[in-house]
């Protein structure tokens, strides 16, 4: 299974216009982190602004799996995307406002609770080590060589365009196909895995809201409640009258080498000093995944009826 993006707009078409079209503002670029010069590039032609690194392998279960290409994309790729950003700006003057996707993975088996800027980090993943790389990088830039750069440490931000084979999106498409006849049985691991979930609208303001500020900085953003799977499953079976047990069943391929078992953000410095606020609780973002799943499953149970073979994941 490849890891890396390919160029499919699948999941941004809502937004998405042909650079050929009047009025197109969104222009997409081909970009591999693993290729400092392609980006070097990419920064010269675009003259950003504004950098935001949201890429990475970012599957944690996954980077068991591929631990020196998790390094290399997650680690070691967002260091030449920072050389390619300090380059630029050291040879041209422009200040180009970077934000670094930090993860909240870093905290792993956590020693403190909940967790906060200063909380330290104790990964339990090739990601969540990665993750951790790239945020010091970061923060060593900044200081060193006077980068607007800031690192968000971002709980589980979740919705209906999450991708499939990570646990919540698993969960929701698997309600909507099981509610429409497409499928009997969903397998899951640690279902006491406790995570604090929040809505990706949300926290893409957050991340906007960090490279307004004259200085740049770290936050958490995060709810502030923490959530089972179990519990996430509970809700959103229950969201159209289903009770989870009579479907979910254990796999225990899924279960990872080392858990990371409570997750929990204290928001607290993005509220006080970035004005933000999650705006989206728990419930409305569970019923949200599951709505849309529901009606993605019935498209697909019609093409089906009608004899056509359907491929609806968009990967």
């Amino acid at each position: 299974i490849r890891r890396a993006s390919t160029f499919n707009t699948e999941r941004i078409d809502p937004i998405y216009q042909d650079r050929h079209e009047s009025g197109a503002r969104m222009f997409l670029h081909y970009g591999d982190l693993t290729d400092a010069n392609g980006l070097s590039r990419l920064i010269r032609t675009i003259k950003p602004t504004e950098v935001y690194n949201l890429a990475a392998q970012s599957h944690v279960r996954v980077s068991f799996d591929q631990p020196i290409y998790t390094a290399d994309t997650t680690a070691v790729g967002s260091l030449k995307l920072l050389e390619a950003v300090r380059d630029f700006q050291e040879s041209t003057g422009y200040e180009i406002r970077y934000y670094q996707a930090s993860s909240s993975e870093m905290f792993g088996k956590v020693v403190e609770t909940p967790q906060k800027e200063t909380t330290p980090f104790y990964p339990r993943s090739p990601y969540g080590v990665a993750k951790v790389y790239a945020h010091w990088i970061t923060v060593n830039y900044r200081e060193s060589y006077n980068l607007h750069a800031s690192c968000g440490i971002l709980f589980n931000h979740e919705s209906p365009r999450r991708g499939e084979t990570f646990v919540t999106r698993k969960i929701t498409r698997a309600i909507g196909r099981i509610k429409h006849g497409l499928q009997k049985k969903l397998y899951l691991g640690n279902l006491d895995a406790k995570r604090d979930w929040g809505f990706a609208g949300d926290y893409v303001e957050g991340m906007w809201r960090m490279l307004q500020q004259d200085q740049a900085d770290d936050y958490v953003l995060a709810i502030g409640e923490t959530y089972s799977v179990r519990e996430f499953c509970e809700r959103a079976f229950g969201r159209l009258d289903l009770d989870y047990n009579d479907f979910v069943e254990i796999d225990p391929r899924y279960y990872r080498p080392a858990e990371v078992e409570l997750l929990l953000g204290d928001p607290a410095k993005a509220k006080a000093k970035l004005g933000w606020e999650p705006k989206c609780s728990f419930q409305q973002l569970v019923e949200m995944m599951v709505d849309s799943d529901l009606e993605l499953a019935a498209r697909e149970k019609t093409l089906i009826d009608a004899g056509h073979k359907v491929d609806m994941t968009g990967e």
